[in-house]
């Protein structure tokens, strides 16, 4: 049995949604401590909870721990059985993050699967579906699956009930890629949701990312959602370059003005720019365990964060395949797998 520490490096969930993954993949035994221990509630909360046993539904697993707190679990995979399956966290926590953990195995499956899951769609602190779908699952797909996701129904934190739909066409291995530059930028576009909250909301952060990033009021438009949603708001600064598509995102939560939420996203996005970096941060996170399941290809990224870094030495106790970070200069780094 492989002993996983979940307090090591950043010491958040990322820990675990990575070693289910892979004890899957693997068909490796793991027994997970301190799971969440730097986090302000340690322990499984609700979407941790659904991607544990969303990972046993998948894989035939037997699993000890797997409650509400728990800080240590034991998860032994069989087999990763592709089919149809549904998952509702009962709350507004990620389901993002449960897909997080179950697609993996299911892109090497030995056949179609899909997902329906329940619960939040846009969380802070989770990839949001607008990100998975413009940016993730486009390069994912280069590697040699066929993933589509479609958002049926938004959930904002705190009301949930967001619904999405996964489609997996598998692949027999995933393909290397190589990301080295990001092109000429090709379209740009920021999007404010709103959902049963006032329209001035949605008009001051188009104003302020205008503003900020200097685009014209075609890049601009404001989506809202009425009726049994929310209240919920957003802010989606997308980038489409030809290598790639990067998105960015601010949230908006009580007690923040609308102004501070588009400016989160616009910051984040100019520092992207003015690296010319190709691929960002975040979206360096989320192509980190593919890559190195592919077994090579190399991407540029910006500095890495400690969430990267702590994934990367998970990943390393289930994979032989080198994952090598280097600077190639003050605002860009080499991510290379394989020899």
């Amino acid at each position: 049995m492989l002993t996983i520490d979940g307090s090591q490096g950043e010491g958040g969930g990322q820990i675990l949604r990575t070693s289910l993954a892979l004890s899957i993949i693997t068909g490796t035994r793991i027994s997970i401590n301190h799971i969440r221990a730097k986090r302000d509630k340690p322990g499984l909360r609700r979407q941790h909870l659904t991607a544990v046993r969303a990972a046993a539904k998948i894989s035939e697993a037997d699993v000890s721990g797997d409650q509400v707190g728990s800080k240590q679990i034991t998860f032994h995979p069989r087999r990763t059985v592709p089919g149809d399956y549904r998952f509702d966290v009962g709350s507004a926590g990620s389901t993002t993050l449960v897909l997080q953990t179950i697609l993996p195995p299911l892109v090497l499956a030995g056949g179609r699967s899909t997902i329906e899951l329940i619960g939040g769609t846009h969380n802070p602190f989770a990839p949001p579906v607008d990100f998975l779908q413009l940016a993730f699952l486009p390069i994912l797909n280069r590697m040699g699956p066929s993933v589509t996701l479609q958002l049926e129904r938004p959930g904002f934190y705190p009301v949930g009930g967001g619904r999405l739909r996964v489609a997996i066409e598998p692949a027999t291995r995933l393909a290397p890629v190589a990301i080295l530059q990001r092109g000429e930028i090709l379209r740009r576009r920021c999007q404010a949701v709103i959902a049963n909250l006032p329209d001035h909301i949605a008009e001051r952060e188009l104003a302020r990312v205008a503003a900020a990033l200097d685009w014209p009021d075609d890049c601009l438009e404001t989506r809202r959602y009425e009726g049994n949603y929310g209240p919920g708001n957003l802010v989606t600064i997308e980038i489409e370059c030809e290598q790639l598509t990067e998105v960015f995102t601010g949230f908006g939560r009580q007690g923040v003005r609308a102004e501070a939420v588009a400016g989160e996203a616009a910051a984040e996005a100019q520092r992207w720019l003015a690296a010319e970096a190709p691929v960002g941060e975040h979206l360096a996170d989320q192509l980190l365990l593919p890559s190195a399941l592919a077994g090579g290809g190399e991407f540029i990224t910006m500095p890495p964060s400690s969430h990267f870094t702590t994934n990367r030495d998970v990943i390393g106790q289930f994979l032989k395949v080198p994952l090598s970070t280097q600077p190639v200069s003050e605002n860009h780094w080499r991510l290379t797998v394989g020899s």
